[in-house]
């Protein structure tokens, strides 16, 4: 099976060096046969070829059983026209992945951002192509205009296709948890667009009896996932919302640095950190690569599950549990975290962690 690995801007390199570190331990210890080939996305790929994202990378991307895609500086980039085209809007639109999978867990070993005795175990099913976002709502152009230098006018496109796959994964994968889902909305202003999102999560519900489904206006939702984030099994949102409460959830559980993500498709898959690119401390070795790494690992379990291969399976769990062992030891923690220890050197601990393990 191949990947492909783009490592990106700031400390993408880093951490994605790190997570592949871990990866070819969990690819010696399970025999997976894994092979990776790399490319340039980003400040690279402009420096190179004029943009930072290629058409033929997208479309070589497909290719490919999976993808790892480092942290991007988008805020950086220039304008599209001159090359500065966003990347992950790239392969979302490109691929066609629309369910970004964010899940948020706290541990008991690690400090929280919570309230005391409290603890998060969540998983945010966010709609990735279409809704807010200007570059990924028109078949052409953008979905901004300015008509006048005082005026600024943004299009919100939402459709029952994209709503009903979305929460179709979310009632999906609610059924292998704890069989609740929450819809997150403002239909009470928005009384189209997330009237018709609510409407399309309503109906996928009908398919999926076991399990419970409420729904939350999304600024509520921030209140309840602050007093009471226990309540919550699968949130379902669009694309805006689903950005916004994924970074508040992670940062309860301790840290966006702690939460691991991917972006899939029902064909592709591509595994990607929650945070930035943070650029003002790229090269110095002291980024957090939890998130890179347990979003491989999210990859990797995507891949097991799409082919039938229980060594897949087997292999995610493997990284996600020697993560989480490197972490309950302080003296294995990364500067982020009050450690001291370097990037590279904490995946060289999880993956000696992952071959050391019984499992």
């Amino acid at each position: 099976m191949k990947l492909l690995v783009l490592p990106g801007d700031g400390i993408g390199p880093e951490i994605t060096q790190a997570a592949i570190t871990v990866l070819n331990a969990a690819n010696d210890k399970y025999k997976l046969g894994l092979h990776f080939d790399y490319d340039d996305v980003g400040f690279d790929s402009l420096k190179k070829y004029g943009t930072t994202l290629r058409q033929e990378t997208l479309e070589v991307a497909k290719t490919y059983d999976g993808i790892i895609l480092g942290t991007q500086s988008h805020a950086d980039y220039p304008k599209p026209e001159q090359g500065g085209r966003n990347v992950s809007a790239g392969f979302r639109i490109g691929l066609d992945l629309y369910a970004n999978v964010r899940p948020a867990r706290s541990r008991e070993f690690l400090p929280t951002n919570m309230s005391e005795g409290k603890s998060i175990d969540l998983v945010i099913m966010r709609e990735a192509t279409e809704g807010f976002y200007p570059d990924r709502n028109m078949t052409e152009g953008w979905g901004e205009v300015k008509p006048s230098p005082d005026m600024a006018l943004s299009i919100r496109k939402i459709t029952r296709h994209c709503s009903e796959r979305i929460a179709r994964k979310a009632f999906e994968l609610a059924m292998s948890r704890n069989k609740r889902v929450t819809a997150i909305h403002k239909a009470n202003s928005f009384h189209m667009t997330d009237g018709l999102f609510l409407e399309a999560v309503n109906e996928i519900a009908k398919e999926f009896p076991e399990v419970e489904v409420d729904d939350l206006l999304v600024d509520a939702s921030t209140a309840h996932l602050v007093r009471t984030p226990e309540r919550f099994d699968v949130l379902v949102a669009t694309n805006f919302y689903g950005d916004i409460i994924s970074d508040l959830a992670s940062e309860l559980s301790g840290s966006l640095g702690l939460a691991g993500s991917m972006m899939a498709s029902d064909e592709h898959c591509c595994a990607q950190a929650q945070h930035g690119s943070a650029p003002d401390i790229a090269g110095q070795d002291i980024a957090n690569p939890t998130s890179m790494i347990l979003s491989v690992a999210m990859l990797v379990e995507w891949m097991g599950d799409k082919h039938q291969r229980p060594d897949l399976i087997a292999a995610s769990k493997s990284i996600t549990a020697s993560v989480d062992a490197t972490l309950e030891n302080p003296n294995y923690r990364t500067p982020d975290l009050g450690g001291k220890l370097g990037c590279k050197a904490f995946s060289q601990a999880v993956a000696k962690n992952l071959s050391n393990s019984p499992f």
